[in-house]
């Protein structure tokens, strides 16, 4: 038993409300290599500083863009 994983849904957040990367590192003080980590799911250590800035920027809640998928139990 792993007990699941997190998977980071920005870039898919993003993409769906028509939101450039462009925007969201200007407006969230984040460089292009850190945003490129959160949209690829490459983030080994999550920054919550990052995330409250950019859940405020979207205007949304952190379970918008982090979800958990338990393990597959056969």
């Amino acid at each position: 038993m792993n007990g699941g994983k997190v998977i980071i849904t920005l870039d898919e957040y993003r993409l769906s409300r028509g939101i450039s990367k462009y925007k969201l590192i200007k407006n969230c003080n984040l460089s292009p290599a850190q945003l490129n980590s959160y949209c690829n799911n490459k983030v080994a250590r999550i920054d919550l500083p990052v995330l409250a800035r950019i859940c405020d920027y979207l205007e949304c809640e952190i379970s918008d863009i982090l979800k958990y998928v338990p393990d597959n139990i056969d």
